[in-house]
């Protein structure tokens, strides 16, 4: 069985190293020889996954496609869907996720709960609305399609801000008062079972608007968990996707649970699975599409996950400054990418902590966070 992977990011790595436990042929489509999957797999096609021409001949000879970004070629896809190739997720699915406004409206016709929202087709739109009285500040913006990594999010808090407003068509939503941010991680394969796993806590760099610390479980109620539980599997049975998703939401100061978005492929609130899981949602991923049995989600241990980001002060040639402090550390696992440059905020790697307890886990986090730097 031949499968396909469009995009070569950490992702894709990861995906690959778990398959590579059962010896499965995987190749990849991407634009650069350098990108992380090239540390670990030769099977590497160059082009672009958002060219028609370059997804639709990757794919022409493989068994199964699926992605590690959504932001792909949905007409290539179709255009393989219908010459009997079989894409995981499918082209139905990735067309409803990659749009927001499209997504949101997914869960206001399915009755899932999540931020009232509104569609504009450009800034002056919205400052028209604010004008009249429809919008009040605070608000979020969100890009339809293209932002990624907490790119394309923005919080609007007042008119000083409205000059920074996307100029595209992009969707507004309540600011919502957060008390948390949870995500749950949910597979499903062809023949329609479903495995979800725990509830996980993001906290969010405040800079970057990306995850810095996940921790599993999530410190919520019993109730808000079962709730949770019951929100992502009536999106995903609604979905009817096959594949891994991930399925990010809020709690409410009031106790109230709301959908924020969703990602149709292994996500960032599931790295910490690799070791703090029976089955990782890497190999969750690859059997699924696989059409094989699904794999347990229970915990092996308490965890935390830190993203490893690029130093804000810092662009260049990556350097890790200590590696050597945290990992004599016992249940300290470092995940380093392979990304040859760093960035500010760049993704460069993970660490996911284990331990008996939370409190352990945490504590040993903190010392990690203090300790680890990417720099040039």
């Amino acid at each position: 069985m031949k499968i396909g992977v469009l995009g070569g990011g950490q992702l894709g790595k990861m995906l690959y190293q778990a398959g590579s436990r059962l010896d499965m042929d995987i190749s990849f489509l991407e634009n650069s020889h350098s990108c992380p999957v090239s540390k670990v797999c030769n099977k590497l096609t160059l082009g672009s996954f958002q060219n028609q021409a370059d997804v639709f001949a990757f794919g022409k000879d493989k068994d199964i496609l699926t992605i590690e970004i959504e932001n792909v070629n949905v007409d290539a896809l179709k255009k393989l869907e219908a010459s009997g190739k079989t894409i995981y997720p499918q082209p139905s699915v990735l067309e409803i996720i990659k749009d927001k406004k499209i997504q949101k409206d997914f869960y206001r016709d399915h009755s899932i709960p999540s931020a009232p929202y509104e569609y504009f087709a450009n800034k002056a739109a919205i400052k028209k609305s604010i004008a009249n009285a429809n919008w009040t500040f605070p608000f979020v913006q969100k890009l339809c399609t293209g932002g990624y990594d907490g790119r394309g999010v923005q919080l609007i808090k007042n008119k000083k801000d409205l000059g920074k407003l996307f100029d595209e068509p992009s969707i507004l939503e309540d600011a919502i008062d957060i008390a948390k941010e949870i995500s749950v991680i949910v597979a499903r394969n062809p023949q329609g079972d479903i495995a979800i796993y725990p509830v996980v806590e993001m906290e969010f760099n405040p800079d970057a608007n990306l995850v810095e610390f996940l921790i599993s479980p999530a410190r919520i109620t019993k109730k808000q968990q079962a709730v949770a539980l019951d929100l992502a599997q009536k999106v995903v049975e609604n979905l009817g996707i096959v594949g891994i998703i991930a399925i990010e939401m809020f709690v409410t100061k009031d106790n109230d649970i709301l959908v924020n978005e969703s990602a149709p492929r292994p996500h960032n609130s599931g790295h910490q699975t690799i070791e703090a899981n029976v089955t990782s949602q890497y190999e969750q991923h690859l059997r699924a599409i696989s059409g094989f049995p699904l794999g347990s989600t229970a915990e092996r241990s308490k965890s935390v996950m830190i993203n490893l980001l690029g130093d804000e002060n810092y662009t260049g040639k990556a350097v890790y400054i200590g590696l050597e402090k945290i990992m004599g550390i016992e249940g300290v696992y470092p995940h380093i990418y392979g990304k040859e440059m760093t960035k500010p905020f760049r993704k460069m790697g993970h660490i996911t902590i284990i331990d008996t307890t939370l409190a352990k886990a945490i504590e040993k986090a903190n010392f990690v966070k203090e300790n680890i730097k990417v720099i040039s």
